[in-house]
């Protein structure tokens, strides 16, 4: 009985191993994919852009994996919190993806890049209105820009910006209608949160609500801030040029989803923190309520 027990028990812990290895391998397949998704779209790629891809491409897998295949994670926050971080990836992807499809279709044009063009114009006239970010992204540009680089910024920035909303708003609607956190179950704050410092003092309700709030701060005003900055600092330096359509991808996949992700942060922040105030009434009440028993 006891060589049984033990057999069974290891062959369940090779079995994890397994697919824990599988799961992190996965993961760092997708993230290779995704970084070199504009080059592999785009119809002409410089020899040495394509082999600097490569490098960057291995070296976010090899750090997925390792992230991964960890049993505890040491920098990805709410790992063991899904879709959070699914949400974002897919949200990433589904920008770089339409980027290169809509940069192919200047060159290469295809029943798909002509759609996915058509409905990026259609979000470029919903979204560029003025003080909006799409607006000050096309008036960061130098005045010596040409019309159809305008127009292909306008349309990057838009549709990014409009994926970037909607990825803030999907999550939203996890939190306050289908219970995110807790409908995955019971949420361990340390796991989720490997960068916080629960040792640095200070209540840990009010300083997730700080921090959660100066993210929120952040992640609304950045889109407005980045341009102002860049055409600020374009007096000082050499004014900011899309020279490539990789270049173009990547700035505006940065401009758009980094502030959404801040934002997502700190919503995220904000919820934790009403977890664990609800956790801490509970555990009061029920002292109370014993308290009053004895007497």
């Amino acid at each position: 009985m006891t060589r049984h027990c033990t057999g069974s028990i290891h062959l369940e812990g090779k079995r994890t191993v397994v697919s824990q290895i599988i799961s992190a391998l996965t993961r760092a397949i997708l993230v290779a994919l995704l970084v070199a998704t504009p080059a592999l779209v785009l119809p002409s790629i410089a020899v040495d852009t394509a082999q600097m891809v490569v490098v960057i491409a291995i070296l976010f897998s090899l750090l997925t994996f390792i992230e991964y295949f960890g049993r505890y994670p040491s920098i990805v926050e709410f790992r063991f919190a899904p879709p959070f971080n699914r949400l974002k990836f897919l949200a990433l992807l589904a920008v770089i993806l339409s980027l290169s499809f809509i940069c192919r279709g200047l060159t290469d044009p295809t029943p798909l890049t002509v759609i996915i063009t058509h409905v990026g114009n259609r979000v470029a006239d919903l979204l560029d209105f003025p003080f909006s970010p799409v607006r000050l992204i096309v008036l960061m540009l130098p005045a010596d820009t040409s019309v159809g680089e305008v127009a292909l910024v306008r349309v990057a920035g838009a549709v990014s910006y409009c994926v970037s909303l909607l990825m803030v708003f999907a999550f939203v609607v996890m939190v306050r209608l289908l219970g995110w956190p807790m409908r995955n179950g019971a949420f361990n704050v340390w796991v989720n949160l490997p960068l916080f410092d629960p040792t640095r003092g200070g209540d840990i309700v009010e300083r997730l609500k700080r921090d959660a709030a100066l993210n929120i701060v952040l992640g609304i005003l950045l889109p407005f801030l980045i341009p102002a900055v860049v055409k600020a600092a374009s007096f000082v330096i050499d004014p900011v040029a899309f020279d490539s359509h990789q270049t173009l991808i990547w700035t505006m996949t940065v401009w758009a989803l980094l502030p959404a992700s801040i934002l997502m942060r700190g919503i995220a922040l904000m919820r934790v923190s009403e977890l664990i105030e609800e956790k801490r009434r509970r555990v009061y009440a029920k002292a109370e309520a014993e308290a009053m028993q004895r007497t």
